[in-house]
C-alpha cells in the first residue's frame, strides 16, 4: 500500500530504495522476500521496522536509502503499455483543472492508467474517476497499477467507442486523451457540467488548430493552449548550471470551459492577458 503518512516502513507498504548515482527501486515490503539488483541482494525484513530516511546495504556492502516514493516517483515506474503523460505536464493538467477533494472527473483514454492514478489521488476517497477506453487490455493493465496503489475503488472502468457518448452529463472536470480529439468535443460538452473544467493533450500543431475549431464550434470559451518545458540543473554550489539535457517538448496542452451562450473570441486571449485589463 502506497503510505505517505508513515514514519517507519512496515509490511505491505509501497517503499523506493535509492542507491549510488541516484538509482532506485519501488516495491511492496513483503516479509520473506528479497531485492536483487544489480549491486547486490537487499532482503525485505532488514527493511521493515526501520525509519524512513535510513540508509541500509545490500549483501555485498552497497548503500541504499529508504525513502517513500513520490507520485512522480510512482508513475514513471509503473507498468506501460502506451507512452504516459511526463509528471511536468500531469502537474500542470491537475492544477489547471482544479482537480480536488470529492469531484467527478471524466478521462477519455485510459492508456496505462498513468493520468488515471494521478486523477484518483487527487479526488481522495470522495471522488471519482470515471475512465473510458475501447481497449480491455489497456483497462486490465490500469486496473493492476491503481490495485498496486490502493486507490482502485475511486475509478470506475467503462469500455466504449466515446463517439457514442458517455453517460454522465454533469462531471466537474473532463480531461481528454484521444487520437482526434476535435471529433468528440460535441460528446464532451454534454458530460460537463456548464462552466467546467476541460483539458487535452495533443502532439501537433495542426490538432490543435482542428480542436480550438471544435471547441469553439460547441460553445467553449477561454481556450488555452501551453506546452511545459523542464530544465534541470546539477546541484553543485561552486559550478551551478543547467544539465546536459532538458524534457522539452512533449505536447501541447489545450484547455477550455463549457459556456451555455455563445462565447465571444476575447476570451481566448492568453490569461495573463485577460488579468492585466
Amino acid at each position: 500500500m502506497w503510505n505517505l503518512t508513515g514514519k517507519i516502513a512496515n509490511e505491505g507498504d509501497l517503499i523506493q530504495l535509492v542507491g549510488l548515482r541516484h538509482k532506485s527501486f519501488i516495491i511492496n515490503l513483503e516479509a520473506g522476500k528479497e531485492l536483487h539488483t544489480h549491486r547486490g541482494i537487499i532482503k525485505h525484513d532488514e527493511v521493515i521496522g526501520i525509519p524512513y530516511g535510513s540508509k541500509i546495504t545490500s549483501h555485498n556492502g552497497a548503500p541504499f536509502f529508504v525513502i517513500q516514493p513520490s507520485l512522480a516517483d510512482v508513475l514513471l515506474d509503473l507498468k506501460r503499455s502506451t507512452q504516459i503523460l511526463y509528471p511536468k505536464d500531469m502537474g500542470y493538467i491537475l492544477i489547471h483543472l482544479g482537480i480536488g477533494p470529492g469531484q467527478q472527473v471524466i478521462e477519455a483514454g485510459t492508456g496505462s492508467g498513468a493520468m488515471t492514478t494521478a486523477l484518483a489521488y487527487s479526488v481522495g476517497n470522495e471522488g471519482k474517476i470515471i475512465s473510458y477506453d475501447q481497449k480491455a487490455d489497456f483497462q486490465k493493465l490500469a486496473k493492476k497499477n491503481l490495485r498496486k496503489l490502493g486507490l482502485e475503488n475511486r475509478v470506475e472502468f467503462k469500455m466504449r467507442d466515446i463517439a457514442e457518448g458517455f453517460d454522465e452529463t454533469d462531471a466537474d472536470a473532463f480531461f481528454l486523451d484521444v487520437a482526434a480529439p476535435h471529433d468528440y468535443i460535441t460528446q464532451v460538452k454534454q458530460a460537463i457540467k456548464p462552466g467546467g473544467f476541460f483539458g487535452c493533450l495533443v502532439p501537433t500543431t495542426n490538432q490543435v488548430s482542428l480542436l480550438i475549431t471544435a471547441l469553439r464550434q460547441n460553445q467553449f470559451a477561454f481556450i488555452e493552449v501551453v506546452e511545459v518545458l523542464l530544465r534541470y540543473y546539477k546541484p553543485e554550489p561552486q559550478r551551478l548550471r543547467p544539465t546536459d539535457r532538458m524534457v522539452a517538448h512533449t505536447g501541447f496542452l489545450v484547455f477550455a470551459r463549457p459556456m451555455i451562450e455563445e462565447s465571444f473570441l476575447e476570451t481566448d486571449r492568453p490569461r495573463e492577458e485577460r488579468n492585466s485589463d
